[in-house]
C-alpha cells in the first residue's frame, strides 16, 4: 500500500484538488504503474461535471503512460520496468466478440478489482478505470500495453485515448484506402489525430472542416490537403466541390451533434462512409430521411476507441512515431504539473490547445 498524490473530483461542476491517494498492492491480475505523463481530456471534464456518471468521489485522468511498479499475482504480459500505455479496454478473450477473433469490439472489458481511496477509507472511481492524474496508478494487467521506450511519455501516453480514437476512426473503422477522399468535421484532437491516420492510409484528398481558424492550421500541419471554415461557408457545399461534386469517400464526425452528424451524412459520396467518432451527450436524437439512408448506401458506422485493439495498434504507431511517420508531438500543445488540472479545463473550454499533458 502506497499514498501518491491524486486530482480528485468530490462533487459535480466543483474545481478537482490534489488530495493523497491510496494505492492498495496489485492483487491477481492487476499491476501499479508509476505515471509519467497523462493527457487532459475532454472525457475527464466530463466525469467531472457528472455527465458520466455519478460515481463520486472520481480519480480523474486516463489518457497515460508509464513504467510498471509491480504486479500481482499471475501476471505474465507485464513486468516491473516495463514502459507501457494505459488503455481503458482490456479485452476478456472470453466474450462473444473475443471469441469470433474480434477482440476489439470485447463486450466484457475489465479494470482493477480493488479501489484506491482517500485517507479516510473513501472508495474512488478511477475514470474509465484508470485514474491516470496521479503518481501511481492500479489498473488491470491487461490495460497495460508495452511500447518502445524510445517514445517520450507525454507523446506516448496520447495513443491512450483520443489520438488513437482518431487514428483508428480513419485506419479500422472506415477503411480508408490509397486515393480516398476524406472530410473530418472537427479538428480538435480526436479530429486531427483522423486527418493524420487519413495520411498514414493514403487517402489523396483530405479536407478539414472547423470553426476555428487555428485548428484548420493544425490540421494542415498533420496532413489536411484543404480546409473548409464552416463559420462562413457551406461544409457540404464545400465539400462537393472538392470532390467533384460528388462527395467525399469518407466522412468522420469527430463532434458528434445532429447538425455536424448530417452534415457528414449529406457531404459523403453515394456508397460513401460516415464514421461518427464525437461522443454525443446523452438523449441527443437524430432524424434522417429513412429514403435517403437507403439510396445513398454506403455505411454508416461508430466507432469505439478507433476500433482498436491496443495490443496491435499502440506498438505500430509508436515505432511510426519514432521513424517520422506519424507526429504525435503536434499533439502535445502544453505540459503542466499535477495542480494545473482545473486551469487546463479552462483552457481547453477556450478551444486553445489540442492537449495539455500533466507531466509526473
Amino acid at each position: 500500500m502506497q499514498h501518491v498524490r491524486g486530482v480528485v473530483a468530490r462533487a459535480q461542476g466543483e474545481p478537482v484538488s490534489v488530495e493523497t491517494v491510496v494505492v492498495p498492492d496489485p492483487g491477481p491480475g492487476e499491476a501499479v504503474v508509476r505515471v509519467q505523463a497523462c493527457g487532459v481530456c475532454h472525457t475527464d471534464l466530463h466525469y467531472r461535471e457528472g455527465g458520466v456518471n455519478d460515481e463520486f468521489p472520481f480519480l480523474l485522468g486516463h489518457e497515460a503512460a508509464g513504467v510498471v511498479e509491480s504486479v500481482g499475482p499471475g501476471v505474465t504480459e507485464v513486468g516491473p520496468g516495463d514502459f507501457v500505455v494505459l488503455n481503458w479496454r482490456a479485452v476478456c478473450g472470453q466474450c462473444r466478440a473475443c471469441l469470433r477473433g474480434r477482440p476489439w469490439y470485447c463486450f466484457d472489458t475489465h479494470n482493477a478489482r480493488q479501489r484506491m481511496t482517500l485517507l479516510d477509507g473513501t472508495e474512488l472511481t478511477p475514470a474509465l478505470g484508470i485514474g491516470a492524474f496521479a503518481e501511481k496508478t492500479l489498473v488491470a494487467a491487461g490495460q497495460c500495453t508495452k511500447v518502445d521506450p524510445a517514445a517520450r511519455p507525454e507523446v506516448a501516453g496520447l495513443l491512450g485515448c483520443g489520438v488513437m480514437a482518431g487514428i483508428g476512426a480513419a485506419v479500422n473503422t472506415a477503411g480508408v484506402g490509397r486515393g480516398d477522399s476524406v472530410a473530418v468535421i472537427g479538428c480538435g484532437g480526436v479530429g486531427g489525430a483522423a486527418v493524420a491516420g487519413s495520411r498514414l492510409a493514403g487517402a489523396g484528398r483530405i479536407i478539414a472542416v472547423d470553426l476555428d481558424d487555428r485548428k484548420l492550421d493544425g490540421a494542415r500541419g498533420l496532413g489536411a490537403t484543404h480546409t473548409v471554415n464552416a463559420a462562413n461557408t457551406d461544409p457540404v457545399e464545400a465539400v462537393r466541390a472538392l470532390t467533384g461534386g460528388f462527395g467525399a469517400d469518407v466522412v468522420i464526425d469527430a463532434v458528434g451533434t445532429p447538425s455536424t452528424y448530417e452534415q457528414a451524412f449529406r457531404a459523403r459520396d453515394l456508397a460513401g462512409t460516415v464514421v461518427l467518432v464525437g461522443v454525443p451527450t446523452p438523449g441527443t436524437r437524430l432524424e434522417l430521411p429513412l429514403a435517403e439512408v437507403f439510396g445513398r448506401g454506403g455505411a454508416l458506422k461508430s466507432s469505439w476507441y478507433g476500433d482498436c485493439l491496443p495490443s496491435r495498434d499502440f506498438p505500430v504507431l509508436i515505432d511510426l512515431h519514432l521513424q517520422g511517420r506519424l507526429d504525435l508531438e503536434a499533439f502535445v500543445s502544453e505540459t503542466i504539473p499535477l495542480d494545473g488540472v482545473e486551469k487546463a479545463f479552462a483552457t481547453m473550454r477556450g478551444g486553445d490547445v489540442l492537449r495539455s499533458v500533466v507531466l509526473l
